[in-house]
């Protein structure tokens, strides 16, 4: 019995560390607020994002690389 409950606990610690971790998410709201920033900037086309709102590391992302999109494009201008 004992030899089960640690079976089960060593897997439900590992399954525990699965899943999006807060720099996965803050890359990518980064990389859609990038592409989004620099194409409506630019004026190339409109960009579909995931808009994970809920989610912090996803939105302060998105405003990061949006506002390095935008400047990027006028950089280039």
């Amino acid at each position: 019995m004992l030899k089960i409950t640690l079976i089960f606990l060593s897997t439900a610690l590992l399954l525990s560390g699965c899943g999006p971790s807060s720099d996965s998410r803050y890359d990518s709201g980064y990389s859609d607020g990038y592409a989004e920033g620099y194409n409506t900037t630019c004026k190339i086309r409109s960009t579909l994002v995931e808009g994970d709102w809920d989610d912090k590391d996803y939105s302060r992302g998105y405003q990061d690389g949006r506002a390095a999109g935008a400047a990027d494009c006028r950089s280039k201008k």
